[in-house]
């Protein structure tokens, strides 16, 4: 009588579990499409803005990001400096005696990741208005100078570029532009002629401060061409250790040890996110950017508009600019990623992470932009309010100077 009693128990248990899996299926309409776009056995979660998740599939499972790994590395730049961060660039020498510094010339820098040749050839006309022609010591680099890309520690590209070797096309650039440094210069001076050797004994005093555009502006470019440069950029918040501590206090602690940050760019072969955790950073960065009067696609491309990575992606009239998000792909390793958020009718803002495994790059591409396609048709595609910008120009730079020469 105890057997048979336990046999009817189970057979309730069973029959209730049965009928709950079809109410488990409508809690997460676009499970079935996500499995059969993306794949079962691939990473995927979608969450809508009232919080019901939407897709599941593989979500806790960390995998290889690749570059979507820069929406962690964005976010921390973002909380540690704010948006409207302009790095400065501080060019630093003895008096000037007539048209020569007595001693080296001296950059303290700060780690801009947008110092580039034009940036250069807009301090070297400054200079030259100074009267600047000749150093009789070196070129001196004190703090992090980043030059076009490169880290340049020693300062050595730097000052092969302002010893002469601006192209012309730089340097007429940069007339063109008018930017306020040389609004009064007819022409970028060739250059400056360098001592071999530093002179340390010689005290130095500010000449000049160059300050960037603003830090929303270029992370706006270095995430829509995906650029590596943010993996030392990452320095400004304690590397890859302190984006990844930001990174997992930024999210739900059940999710902290789904993240995994070796290389601040994603560049990393250890590098780690669940499709779980990649949709809590996006919603963590969406807060930040809120906090500040942004949105995402401040610091994101937008597919089909922006220039870099998503330009050509997900680009039909009926969805183009509905897609915001970081790609990522790392084909050595198998991984190709999209995260980020779209706006729907249906479900308001919806945060979506697909992370690829073992699939060939452009079959993961597909994939990714399939299931996106499908969803939005269902869901209805309401593109983002934004106009695209172009890249920050010379004009959002500016040279001051500090103190007189001569």
């Amino acid at each position: 009588m105890r057997r048979r009693r336990f046999s009817l128990c189970a057979l309730v248990v069973a029959l209730l579990a049965g009928f709950a899996q079809p109410a488990a299926s409508a809690e997460m309409p676009y499970q079935a499409l996500a499995q059969r776009l993306v794949g079962p056995d691939q990473g995927v979660f979608m969450v809508a803005e009232d919080g019901t998740v939407l897709a599941s599939v593989e979500a806790d499972r960390p995998v290889h990001p690749a570059s979507v790994t820069k929406i962690a590395t964005t976010l921390a730049l973002l909380q540690e400096l704010g948006p409207e961060h302009r790095f400065a660039t501080v060019v630093r020498g003895p008096p000037l005696e007539g048209d020569r510094v007595p001693g080296d010339l001296v950059v303290s820098a700060s780690g801009n990741p947008y110092f580039l040749p034009e940036s250069a050839a807009l301090i070297l006309a400054e200079l030259d208005a100074l009267g600047l022609r000749r150093v009789d010591g070196g070129l001196r680099i004190e703090g992090p100078l980043v030059y076009d890309w490169k880290p340049d520690p020693g300062g050595y590209r730097l000052k092969v570029a302002w010893a002469g070797g601006l192209s012309t096309k730089v340097r007429e650039k940069v007339v063109r532009s008018r930017a306020p440094v040389a609004s009064t210069r007819t022409a970028i001076p060739r250059g400056i002629a360098f001592a071999d050797e530093q002179r340390r004994e010689k005290p130095a005093a500010d000449l000049l401060v160059h300050r960037s555009p603003t830090l929303v502006r270029i992370l706006k470019e270095l995430n829509g061409y995906s650029n590596n440069i943010l993996h030392p950029f990452a320095d400004r918040v304690g590397g890859t250790e302190g984006v990844e501590q930001r990174a997992r206090e930024s999210v739900a602690s059940r999710l902290a040890s789904e993240i995994k940050v070796t290389n601040a760019a994603g560049a990393g072969r250890t590098n780690r996110l669940s499709p779980r955790a990649a949709v809590a950073l996006t919603q963590a960065l969406d807060r930040e950017l809120e906090s500040h009067g942004l949105t995402l696609p401040d610091v994101l491309p937008v597919a089909g508009r922006d220039r870099g990575t998503l330009a050509e992606r997900l680009d039909e009239a009926d969805i183009r600019g509905a897609v915001v998000g970081k790609t990522g792909t790392y084909g050595s390793l198998g991984a190709s990623a999209l995260a980020g958020a779209v706006r729907t009718r249906r479900h308001g803002l919806v945060t979506f992470a697909i992370l690829n495994r073992g699939v060939p790059v452009l079959e993961a591409r597909r994939r990714q932009d399939a299931f996106l396609a499908a969803f939005l048709s269902q869901a209805g595609a309401v593109p983002w309010s934004y106009e695209p910008r172009p890249s920050p120009s010379l004009v959002e730079e500016t040279v001051e100077r500090s103190s007189p020469g001569g």
